[in-house]
């Protein structure tokens, strides 16, 4: 039998709840804990099964109800009352309606206390987990609780094992993914993916008589991270131990329901970023699909104060995705591996300086970052964007040192015969291994190249740009000379004037100490400040309209067509150099000498313009010191000095992998137009006759 011909018969359940009412987007909530049910029946019914073979008939007929309890419990799959003494199934307490209500009630009691926790039966307030509590009443209110449960009693696992009913599971959660688009990201990774993740983990291990642990820090309901475990163990002999972390209830649920019935495996329940459930533990590989843009504000004071030293910097708070990666780089082991799902912001969001770029510049820095692989778009069921498999390795061989590999996977691929949701194209094996070789080859072809990681470093150099005018003269000549504080003789940073009139258009301003203002709509000074002076002043641009500062001993204005500033005195003019005009205005209150008032003064200063210029960088502090002189050199002619130097980082796959258009000759689309005119000139004739 193949396990899969239940799918649809699971989702059949989805016609009864279609029937109520029920909205599409609410369906998984009332299938979850009812697909969880069937699960765990089953899985408890084949143990039951194999304890009974593996003791006789005979002996285990013989056994008392405590024993038996003990033994089971031994196992750590769970209990349940009606399962293990009373020998009866939710098949059987669906036979009779009459006595369903309290039957049910009963079967749902006998659970062991942690499956009842999982499954939310005792839920009341805090934590649901997967709530059939409330499932319950909901369906209870809307009178089909028996007919739903009876169709899912029918949906019989019991014949398939571990491995086939984890396939039919990862299935299911497809499904979910697909109608419950605002959580898909978060609890499905497409099974293509999860293979390609296992192919790439699976050619950086050996074999060994030492345990592989591998951890994924927020792993849904697990599909990934037993996906990938599965896979290895079809691979290698060597054992494997598994450990998740999720903070959403009804995925956290899943995981753990999963976990009991695999060798080797602890998930446990939080938020990883707040509360890491496995501080001392350290492993040989870490997965992780950490969802895409979702805000850090809920717990931001706790990231803030985390006292763990596992984030060196703090990202943007609208997206915590270099906080998991964080994360995972200090969960790995002396020679731990790991690959990371994420979207392209966190390859170059963020400029130079940014806690981004400094996280991306640490990770060089550390020499963990192996390759970046960008995915097919269309790759995700709630998207369609490019995402990128981070792989991270602290144990690189010796030809991997200080590079960094990108593989553009974009064109890796086959398109789906029917899409599924956004998923419209999937890694197919072939590819796949293709991809997998090209990394193992670690060598430029068609769709890779090797860099060295100071590749993606860049200068981001400010300086302080000193505007001139048409003949290369600036206000800064005209400032006075001061001696500063070390004795040093340093140019003062603006010329003050003492204006009689202030003139832009129809604005003119002469009254410098305010003692009248229009009381009809200004109750005081300050508001009249605040409402008219203020706002008046802080409209005033000498180069978007003349502007005109009379002095007793002079006129000064801006010259926009030499981009200078003009001093004219009884029709002499005198070109200061390019400059700028500052306006000020401010309310002082009064004091012993003077009333309260308004002050406006003028000031002239040089025109300085702070700028940045984006260079290479080289990791040679003398060449690349020299790199950017030459690049002053060749691109900056007016008057700088240079100010801070900040080396950002980022990884651009368009800049590297960018394919030009080829454009069609002028003789193609020559002949297309006489095609056209030729067309229109037939038409023109038609329409005469």
């Amino acid at each position: 039998m193949n396990i899969l011909q239940y799918e649809s018969k699971i989702w059949a359940t989805a016609d009864l709840l279609r029937g109520c009412g029920i909205k599409e987007s609410e369906w998984p909530s009332y299938m979850m804990p009812f697909f969880a049910l069937a699960m765990i029946e089953s899985r408890l019914m084949r143990m039951f099964d194999d304890l009974r073979t593996e003791i006789g008939e005979d002996t285990f007929a013989q056994i008392k109800k405590d024993d038996l309890y003990d033994l089971i419990k031994d196992k750590g799959q769970g209990y349940n009352i009606f399962i293990f003494e009373k020998t009866k199934s939710l098949t059987d307490i669906c036979k009779n309606d009459k006595s369903f209500d309290i039957d049910f009630d009963a079967y749902l009691n006998g659970f062991d206390n942690e499956t009842r926790d999982l499954l939310g039966v005792d839920a009341s307030e805090g934590e649901k987990f997967l709530d059939i509590k409330g499932v319950i009443s909901k369906l209870k209110a809307k009178k089909v609780l028996f007919n739903y449960t009876k169709l899912w009693a029918e949906i019989d696992l019991k014949p398939f094992n571990n491995s086939e009913i984890t396939t039919l599971e990862e299935h299911i959660k497809r499904k979910w993914a697909d109608i419950s688009a605002e959580t898909a990201g978060e609890q499905y990774t497409p099974d293509d993916v999860i293979a390609l993740i296992a192919e790439i983990i699976a050619s950086k291990i050996e074999e060994s008589s030492t345990l592989l642990k591998i951890y994924d820090c927020t792993c849904g309901g697990g599909n990934m991270l037993f996906g990938v475990e599965d896979r290895i163990n079809q691979k290698f002999k060597r054992l494997t131990q598994t450990y998740g972390q999720d903070w959403n209830d009804a995925l956290y649920a899943l995981a753990k329901i999963e976990s009991r019935f695999r060798p080797d495996s602890k998930i446990e329940h939080g938020n990883t970023l707040v509360e890491d459930k496995f501080y001392n533990e350290e492993f040989d590989v870490v997965i992780a699909n950490p969802p895409y843009g979702v805000s850090w504000k809920g717990y931001q004071k706790d990231i803030e104060n985390d006292k763990t030293r596992r984030f060196k910097f703090l990202p943007s708070i609208s997206d915590g995705q270099l906080l998991f990666m964080q994360h995972l780089i200090s969960k790995l082991n002396a020679s731990g591996i790991g690959v990371v799902v994420h979207n392209g912001s966190t390859l170059f969001s963020g400029d130079a300086g940014s806690a981004e770029s400094n996280i991306r510049r640490w990770m060089l820095d550390s020499d963990i970052v192996e390759a970046v692989i960008q995915l097919p778009t269309d790759e995700f069921f709630n998207t369609g964007i490019y995402t990128y498999l981070w792989i991270l390795n602290k144990n690189k061989q010796p030809h991997h040192k200080d590079k960094v590999m990108l593989i553009n996977a974009s064109d890796k691929f086959t398109p789906l015969k029917k899409s599924k949701g956004s998923k419209r194209k999937e890694v197919d094996e072939i590819n796949r291994l293709d991809i997998v070789a090209t990394l193992t080859a670690y060598q430029d072809n068609d769709y890779a190249r090797v860099f060295e990681k100071e590749f993606f470093y860049f200068n981001k150099q400010a300086i302080m740009l000193t505007n001139i005018d048409e003949q290369n003269r600036t206000f800064e000549a005209h400032l006075p000379l001061k001696e500063d504080k070390f004795g040093e003789m340093k140019r003062a940073s603006s010329i003050e004037l003492m204006p009689i009139k202030i003139t832009q258009g129809e604005l003119e301003l002469t009254e410098f100490s305010i003692t009248q203002y229009d009381t009809t709509h200004h109750a005081s000074l300050e508001n009249y400040y605040i409402d008219a002076i203020k706002t008046k002043v802080a409209q005033l641009d000498y180069k978007e309209q003349p502007l005109l500062i009379t002095t007793i001993d002079a006129k000064y204005y801006y010259d926009t067509n030499q981009e200078t500033l003009i001093k004219e005195t009884d029709n002499n003019k005198e070109a200061l150099g390019c400059g700028k005009i500052i306006v000020k205005a401010s309310y002082k209150k009064a004091n012993k000498k003077f009333a309260d008032r308004i002050e406006i003064n003028v000031e002239l200063t040089a025109d300085y313009q702070k700028d940045y210029e984006v260079i290479p960088f080289n990791k040679d502090p003398v060449i690349n010191q020299a790199a950017i002189e030459a690049f002053m050199i060749r691109y900056i002619s007016k008057p700088f000095e240079y100010l801070e130097n900040v080396v950002g980082v980022e990884i651009n796959f368009n800049k590297i992998f960018y394919k030009p258009k080829t454009l069609r000759s002028v003789n193609e689309i020559t002949v297309e137009i006489a095609k056209l005119d030729e067309q229109l000139r037939q038409l023109e004739t038609e329409l005469a006759l």
